[in-house]
């Protein structure tokens, strides 16, 4: 088993060849920023970096982006199809396998003369590859009740998010606006009210009052509502509360 900075380093390699063909898929796609960006890592990379073995591109700064021809068709509009996985590469889908011609054509290893040699280079990818994916593996193994459907789900979820560059819409098309919220803050007491907003026209014809308006209303009505019912005297007088009167008579009296 190789050490981990040359494991490192190879990813660091095929990763710096990926650039090209990432670079190529944003222009498709209309990203001149990224792909000027990913121009930038390539060139920063194969030269400084000593051929892509250390991402020097990275530290400074240049983000690495993640696009290729499976993503390119599926923005311009294309359906991703059933699910598939195909022999030594894994999962894919029918138009990321249509998407592979186009990454095989624009990756420079196809070009390496003679076969041999590009043989071996994509044998070492394949290699690096696997190995990068080692501890997904294993987690897979012991978190996954069903790891056919696990990994079905997961790499379509994925597929679909890169796509649309993390914002992707629901399943109907449709863009999931937040509703506004009600304003709290002023709490109408008529029934007119809580379906009309201020300054608008009720369905009598009257203008809808104010929040000052509102607010007199509120107090007029707990005044109201406060003062005791109008009363006749006599119910009064039946009502009033019963008074005792101690009278006091003072009788002469002599002593003998």
């Amino acid at each position: 088993m190789l050490p981990d900075f040359a494991r490192k380093g190879i990813s660091n390699f095929f990763s710096n060849i990926g650039d090209v063909i990432v670079a190529l898929n944003n222009l498709l796609q209309g990203k001149f920023t990224n792909a000027i960006s990913d121009v930038g890592r390539i060139a920063v990379n194969t030269t400084v970096g000593l051929l892509g073995l250390i991402d020097v591109a990275s530290e400074m700064g240049l983000e690495k982006h993640d696009e290729d021809f499976g993503q390119t068709l599926g923005y311009w509009g294309l359906g991703s199809g059933p699910y598939l996985v195909l022999p030594l590469l894994g999962p894919s889908s029918v138009r990321d396998t249509f998407g592979l011609a186009g990454d095989w054509k624009t990756n420079p290893l196809t070009y390496v003369d003679p076969d041999r040699d590009r043989n071996a280079l994509y044998g070492l990818s394949i290699i690096s590859r696997r190995s990068e994916l080692l501890e997904a593996s294993d987690i897979l193994a012991t978190a996954a009740l069903d790891p056919y459907e696990f990994v079905r789900d997961g790499y379509l979820q994925r597929r679909r998010n890169l796509v649309y560059d993390g914002n992707p819409p629901d399943e109907n098309g449709v863009e999931i606006k937040e509703k506004p919220k009600p304003n709290s803050s002023v709490t109408p007491s008529f029934p007119a009210a809580a379906n009309a907003g201020y300054g608008s026209t009720l369905v009598s014809g009257e203008a809808m009052p104010t929040p000052a308006e509102l607010e007199a209303r509120e107090r007029a009505m707990s005044a109201t509502a406060a003062e005791p019912p109008h009363r006749s005297a006599g119910e009064a007088a039946r009502e009033a509360p019963k008074q005792t009167r101690v009278v006091r008579v003072w009788l002469p009296f002599s002593r003998n």
